[in-house]
């Protein structure tokens, strides 16, 4: 492994560890929903397995962008997901669901806060584009569940 240079922005260790907290959130959800989208079958299977599978490619991607972000503020990325629950019907999958993107939602406005707070304007406007996707995925969520 190469030396690790300086980051030209210093942040507190208060700000890795939220971004560490939410790669494994990230990770957690692309598994999930990915798991999810394999299990399920039938009409209303066959109805929600695209958006699944789009949401669980999309916060993958979310973790590679903090991940990069964080290793360049000095931190060491986490490879250990928050717990993951995959479920037994189609019902307790996206309420779970709804429920994880309301935590993602509360922990990257706090995120953007703190970033906002340190003067880390590129983690600031990395987690409020984050912020965006997520809530556009709670709403598919609660949509969804509107639906089943």
């Amino acid at each position: 492994m190469a030396e690790k240079r300086a980051a030209a922005t210093k942040v507190s260790k208060a700000l890795l560890d939220l971004l560490n907290q939410s790669i494994a959130r990230e990770v957690q959800v692309s598994i999930q929903y990915m798991w999810q989208h394999v299990q399920w079958s039938g009409v209303k299977g066959f109805a929600v397995q695209g958006e699944l599978k789009s949401i669980a490619m999309a916060e993958m991607k979310h973790a590679e962008a903090i991940a990069e972000r964080l290793y360049y503020l000095g931190g060491i990325p986490t490879t250990k997901p928050t717990p993951i629950f995959v479920g037994e019907t189609l019902k307790q999958m996206i309420e779970q669901d709804v429920k994880d993107e309301e935590g993602a939602i509360k922990l990257y406005k706090q995120v953007v806060e703190l970033a906002r707070k340190e003067g880390d304007e590129t983690t600031n406007r990395l987690f409020r584009q984050i912020l965006q996707d997520e809530e556009g995925h709670h709403d598919t969520f609660t949509t969804l569940l509107e639906e089943i």
